[in-house]
């Protein structure tokens, strides 16, 4: 890729990032366009779909839920804690665009999305969290990862139709730690 390409499919990205923080994963890809300072044409030659920026975009947010699974793999204090810590990392991670929590917890049960690889990452996280609370004995039998990524998605996305910010849903994921919770 020639070098003015490359930085405008990177300005692309930043500024869907940006927008889609802002309106959501629907906003006008126009308006995209307008703040990285391409043309449309330039947009969808780089990314033909609204699917294909996303998943551009949520790259980036791959490499955060990396981070933020080891950071909580690493919490050394009580189990229990650790599960209220995973639930709301897990609702931040989900939440950090408009739209985000739903696209993404829907993306996790169909297969043909093309989110779906990058939400198999979140799912997988989680996973090794669960792992390790059910290795130490905090979660009931039989609570999967599919479990906590559609409780932990379904408060975020009701909070986020509600324009609430995830730190006042924490007393909801407080509420479905207790039910997980031997």
């Amino acid at each position: 890729m020639r070098a003015d390409a490359k930085r405008n499919r990177d300005l692309i990205v930043e500024s869907a990032r940006e927008v889609f923080r802002e309106q959501g994963y629907n906003a006008s890809l126009d308006l995209v366009a307008k703040r990285a300072g391409v043309g449309a044409g330039t947009l969808y030659r780089h990314f033909p779909s609204r699917e294909d920026l996303v998943n551009a975009v949520m790259q980036v947010w791959v490499d955060r839920v990396e981070e933020a699974t080891e950071k909580v793999l690493a919490f050394e204090g009580p189990p229990r804690e650790l599960l209220d810590q995973w639930l709301l990392t897990y609702a931040e991670l989900i939440s950090l665009h408009k739209g985000g929590a739903a696209k993404i917890t829907a993306a996790m049960v169909q297969p043909d999305s093309p989110i779906a690889p990058k939400c198999k990452v979140l799912r997988d996280a989680t996973s090794r969290v669960t792992d390790r609370l059910h290795e130490e004995g905090v979660l009931r039998e039989g609570i999967t990862p599919e479990d906590v990524c559609r409780l932990v998605g379904g408060v975020a996305t009701v909070a986020d139709g509600a324009e609430q910010p995830v730190s006042e849903i924490e007393p909801l994921l407080k509420v479905l730690a207790a039910g997980m919770a031997r």
